[in-house]
């Protein structure tokens, strides 16, 4: 049965065994953009059949992650293990048509074939013991495993659309275990099926997979199927080189969001991991999904910048809209009046100006949200603050374009530096070093306030 080209089908098939990995990530968002790009259907698949491993709390974080992304599927979640009966049922079929076999060797005799393959230089795999032999022959107690009958001469052939034509000895390759011993399917079944019953035309994935992709390919043969349009990308290294790993830290898609970065300052980072538009680096949702395309699709593999990362988060953090900021801030602030969640909004221009993350705009946010505290100044401080107080009392116009012409003004008429007064109205004002621009606080808290707070260190 061959299956019918009508459009662009791909899937994100993660396991529920732990945290939505960030490699994991960007495996859906490219599976993701290929689909809309081409108008097609992006499906997702849990693959849970190892159900000692995988946990409710592992699929909560595959769905809370895809979704914090942005990176919505269609139809409702396919979960394997539901499917395993229908996945060992074909696996019988193919035995019925030859195509596949039982197998009863014991852990003894594949223990005994592993070391005797070793002990002559041979790759220890499994020798086709069963492959001809009549089941009657079965001893008594063993259940068997079924396995594929693969083929022993020539080989098998992958034209990948990232690596190019790959091919394999078939002779390289064994007959694989379809269905184990307590009755269970293997994962090289379960994705073969899956996927051909989910329609799924196109898949992309990490090079780890590489391998596995030609025994999925002879299962697809052995049912008469046709396989998938296959993309194997590098995977993700960290900043040395190497593999990503715990030693790099931040492996969830959950850490990332932890650290304060922007959902579309991650996807972008990941899409520029591996995929390319000439030297575009800031690439909207919009854009990728217009330009997504598998030519462009890279062999080598990329290295995680978490400098760029910050860096990209920053723009993405400065072109945020004001209230969407205001609300990822307040559950990270706790419970403020309203007064001071006026001010944040108010202020945010400022705010966001100099914050790279959402925890350093939760730092620089305490300017408008800690108690004030009065700070006490030397006399020399005190004199220059009762001049500027009498230009700021007097004045009418409370923008920061006007305030920062009279304070200029000020600072060239009593002949001191504009730096020492900005300094010390910043100190008087929040007690902090680093703050939005002295302008900009002015405006926010106010006339009334800041005369308040200037005039309690006279």
């Amino acid at each position: 049965m061959k299956r019918n080209y009508m459009s662009i089908v791909t899937r994100f098939a993660p396991s529920p065994t732990g945290i939505l990995h960030i490699g994991g990530a960007r495996t859906a968002l490219f599976n993701y953009l290929l689909a809309k790009h081409c108008g097609g259907k992006f499906v997702l698949r849990i693959e849970d059949t190892d159900r000692e491993r995988s946990t409710q709390e592992a699929v909560d974080a595959i769905f809370s992650g895809l979704k914090w992304l942005g990176i919505d599927w269609d139809d409702e979640p396919v979960f394997q293990f539901s499917r395993v009966e229908h996945h060992v049922e074909l696996a019988k079929k193919l035995v019925e048509e030859g195509k596949a076999y039982y197998c009863y060797c014991t852990p003894e005799e594949l223990e005994a074939m592993r070391k005797d393959a070793l002990d002559h230089g041979r790759s220890p795999k499994y020798n086709g013991m069963w492959r001809d032999r009549d089941p009657k022959d079965a001893p008594d107690g063993v259940k068997p495993v079924i396995r594929l009958k693969a083929p022993q001469d020539g080989e098998t052939v992958l034209n990948d659309i990232v690596q190019g034509t790959v091919r394999v000895a078939n002779d390289q390759l064994d007959d694989m275990i379809l269905v184990r011993s307590d009755g269970t399917p293997t994962f090289m079944l379960s994705v073969v099926v899956d996927d051909h019953d989910m329609g799924i035309t196109h898949v992309i994935r990490g090079d780890d997979h590489l391998t596995n992709t030609f025994r999925h390919i002879q299962i697809y043969n052995a049912f008469g199927w046709t396989p998938p349009t296959y993309g194997h990308i590098p995977l993700i290294h960290g900043p040395d080189g190497a593999k990503l790993s715990k030693r790099h830290g931040a492996l969830g898609v959950e850490a990332y969001r932890d650290m304060g970065y922007l959902p579309e300052a991650v996807c972008n980072c990941l899409l520029r991991l591996g995929w390319s538009h000439g030297d575009d680096e800031i690439i909207s949702r919009e854009q990728s999904i217009e330009w997504f395309n598998t030519e462009s699709l890279g062999k080598s593999a990329s290295r995680l910048d978490f400098k760029k990362l910050e860096n990209m988060n920053g723009h993405y953090m400065r072109i945020a809209d004001n209230q969407r900021l205001l609300d990822l801030l307040l559950p990270m602030i706790g419970d403020i009046s309203n007064e001071n969640k006026r001010r944040l909004l108010v202020g945010m221009d400022g705010l966001k100006q100099r914050s790279k993350t959402l925890i350093e705009l939760k730092e620089l946010s305490k300017v408008y949200t800690d108690d004030f505290l009065k700070i006490s100044i030397d006399d020399d401080s005190k004199i220059m603050l009762k001049k500027v107080i009498d230009k700021l009392n007097n004045h009418q116009e409370w923008t920061t374009d006007s305030l920062e012409k009279l304070l200029r003004d000020t600072a060239t008429e009593i002949d001191i530096s504009f730096g020492k007064i900005a300094q010390l109205l910043r100190n008087i004002l929040t007690g902090k070093k680093i703050t939005p621009s002295i302008f900009d606080m002015l405006v926010v808290f106010g006339k009334e306030e800041s005369l308040k707070r200037l005039g309690s260190s006279l």
